[in-house]
């Protein structure tokens, strides 16, 4: 069917639930590409189309978008100087970057993230590979849902990722916080149910991130004490591709002023440390809670992520039990649910991010839902009380 074909038969829909969007990139072939996957969505319809970031920025106020797909590299205005000219034209519109994956564009592309950007989607390195990538046309269009349903007030949450009643295997030293006996499950009016905060002084401080997630850390990480730094390490995994995560870790060490690295197989964890999951491994920790090492696996990936959070998540309760602490913070999905529940159910301690300041409240939320949160927080209050639980204050 074409494309024409296929619009003509979808019923139509109304302004107030379509998601608009503009796609700005000086190839012809990604712009018609793109173009026509959006036509194939419910839902979702493509309102303008720029060969580079001059022409959009005249033009695109009339097309009133919601979200906007920009290209990095364009002649005449390329996307970083387009960016705020955009975000001025249209104030409500999330901008998503695209950018193939070189160490420039990486660097590009986390600086949009802090100049008001919402997100950003690997770019295949040549126009067919575009054509042909399942992955990115997943991965746009997926993000396309999530941010144009923020730009028009609607929630995105993720349903959570395990069943209600889903129990976790025991885990020695969980005892000396006894944890309900059955996960907690949102009440029947939609209020989320909280877990008591762990009794125990945290050993490790676990965070997982995706969409929003590097500006959301920075935050964080520069609101933190320098006690924090000095009694626990930190490991993080953000949903990126490799050559952004050695990017992002530069950028945490800047915020924090602690040194933050890819995480390297086989080195041991220590305070005073951030560990940053490489982009195409997980990350998991291994040894004893007196000697925990790193160990990166080349695994199948979890909710198509690859690092994911749950194995994290998940591979830290069996050293740490009680005494972990755990944060998730905004993005898409529900990645961290799962072992957000072990680490509840071991009488660990689980932050999450709430609503209104998360760029979406898919991750964070999906921790709601499944009833595994202590709390939901904004960053500034996630950043207080990691600094007071670590300093051994008991919620």
């Amino acid at each position: 069917m074409s494309t024409l074909a296929s619009s003509l038969a979808k019923p139509p829909a109304t302004d107030t639930d379509t998601i608009r969007v503009c796609i700005v990139d000086d190839a012809v072939v990604v712009r018609g590409m793109v173009s026509r996957w959006v036509g194939e969505e419910e839902g979702i319809e493509m309102v303008g189309s720029y060969r580079n970031g001059r022409v959009a920025v005249e033009s695109v106020a009339k097309d009133n978008p919601h979200v906007i797909v920009l290209d990095i590299e364009m002649p005449e205005m390329d996307g970083l100087t387009a960016l705020p000219l955009l975000l001025k034209a249209c104030p409500r519109a999330r901008i998503v970057m695209a950018s193939t994956l070189t160490r420039r564009n990486a660097e590009i592309s986390l600086k949009a993230l802090s100049l008001g950007a919402s997100d950003y989607v690997p770019k295949p390195e040549t126009n067919s590979g575009v054509s042909t990538s399942g992955d990115f046309r997943r991965d746009l269009i997926e993000k396309i849902r999530a941010l144009g349903g923020r730009a028009m007030g609607r929630a995105y949450i993720a349903k959570p990722a395990i069943p209600a009643a889903a129990k976790a295997a025991p885990v020695p030293g969980a005892a000396v916080n006894p944890a309900p006996s059955q996960t907690p499950v949102p009440a029947a009016d939609g209020v989320i149910q909280h877990r008591p905060f762990s009794r125990t002084t945290p050993g490790i401080l676990i965070i997982g991130s995706s969409t929003g997630g590097p500006p959301a850390l920075s935050q964080l990480f520069s609101a933190l004490n320098s006690e924090v730094w000095r009694r626990v390490p930190v490991l993080v995994t953000q949903h990126m591709p490799a050559t952004f995560t050695a990017i992002l870790a530069e950028h945490l060490t800047r915020a924090s002023r602690i040194k933050a690295a890819e995480a390297v197989d086989g080195e041991s964890v220590t305070a005073s440390r951030i560990y940053v999951a490489p982009g195409g491994k997980h990350m998991v920790l291994t040894g004893t809670r007196h000697a925990p090492k790193i160990k990166l696996t080349d695994d199948a990936p979890v909710h198509f992520c690859k690092p994911a959070v749950d194995p994290l998540f998940e591979s830290v309760v069996p050293l740490f039990g009680p005494s972990t602490l755990a944060a998730v913070l905004t993005g898409m999905g529900a990645d961290g649910a799962a072992g957000s529940v072990k680490i509840a159910d071991a009488g660990g301690t689980v932050l999450a991010q709430d609503k209104d300041t998360s760029v979406v409240w898919g991750m964070p939320g999906a921790v709601a839902q499944a009833g595994a949160s202590a709390a939901l927080l904004p960053i500034p209050a996630i950043a207080k009380k990691i600094n007071e639980l670590v300093m051994g204050a008991r919620a």
